[in-house]
């Protein structure tokens, strides 16, 4: 399999045409992937453009694909929206990843009552650079055309507020609607993930006021780290896009 890699400023590349990795990138193709001239490689902008072509040229600081194919991949006509509550350690990030990697659209921090990490202040630009990060190198790591937006960290009254636009499923292993029935009704699907203590009265509540749903995966109670993940394989299931 060609390696894959993200070049923002490709968007009108044509075929033929001559892209330029620089910075970062450059030093990872060389340097870490060990890219060869005439090595087949794709590159993207991570907007749905897919660039197909061989290298010509290589250096530390630079490295040249000469076009062979482009393609635009459009966005999926329902989209899934990954809200994962903050979680203490590294749970949250390995959600985030394997999510990424599993083909969620948008990923939403989620500042949540009983989360133990706290995005406040300076630590809340840091985190959402954080995350941005790990789904940029799982993106690459997938071939995705798409690289999911890490939207600021939430609140439950702003996910109250989103709940009003598209469909929100929230995980709750003590309910009795199972996601495996869920099927699609056109609309964004946004779903809400908890911390490791779970998500509080309160909030469930205020969720399913605003007209969010209630489901559950089966009748285990999975880590943060994995409920989302498992969630976003059913959904894509259900979606047709597996």
């Amino acid at each position: 399999m060609a390696l894959h890699f993200i070049v923002p400023d490709c968007t009108d590349a044509a075929v033929g045409e001559v892209i330029a990795l620089t910075g970062a990138e450059a030093k990872h193709a060389s340097v870490v992937r060990r890219v060869r001239v005439g090595e087949s490689v794709t590159l993207g902008d991570g907007r749905g453009v897919w660039i197909e072509g061989a290298v010509e040229d290589v250096s530390a600081a630079r490295v040249t694909v000469r076009v062979s194919a482009r393609r635009v991949q459009e966005t999926p006509e329902s989209r899934i929206v990954l809200v994962q509550a903050l979680a203490k350690g590294d749970r949250d990030e390995l959600a985030v990843q394997a999510a990424c990697e599993l083909g969620v659209d948008e990923i939403v921090p989620w500042q949540a009552a009983r989360s133990v990490s706290r995005w406040e202040g300076p630590k809340a630009s840091k985190g959402r650079e954080r995350w941005s990060t790990i789904v940029r190198e799982a993106a690459k790591q997938a071939h995705r055309a798409w690289v999911p937006e890490v939207a600021p960290v939430t609140t439950t009254a702003q996910l109250a507020e989103r709940a009003a636009e598209a469909r929100m499923l929230v995980l709750d292993p003590w309910t009795q609607a199972r996601l495996s029935g869920i099927r699609s009704d056109g609309r964004d699907i946004v779903l809400v993930v908890g911390p490791e203590g779970g998500i509080a009265p309160e909030e469930l509540d205020r969720l399913e006021g605003a007209g969010a749903e209630r489901v559950r995966l089966g009748d285990t109670v999975l880590r943060t780290s994995t409920a989302g993940p498992a969630a976003i394989a059913v959904l894509s299931a259900a979606l047709g896009r597996w």
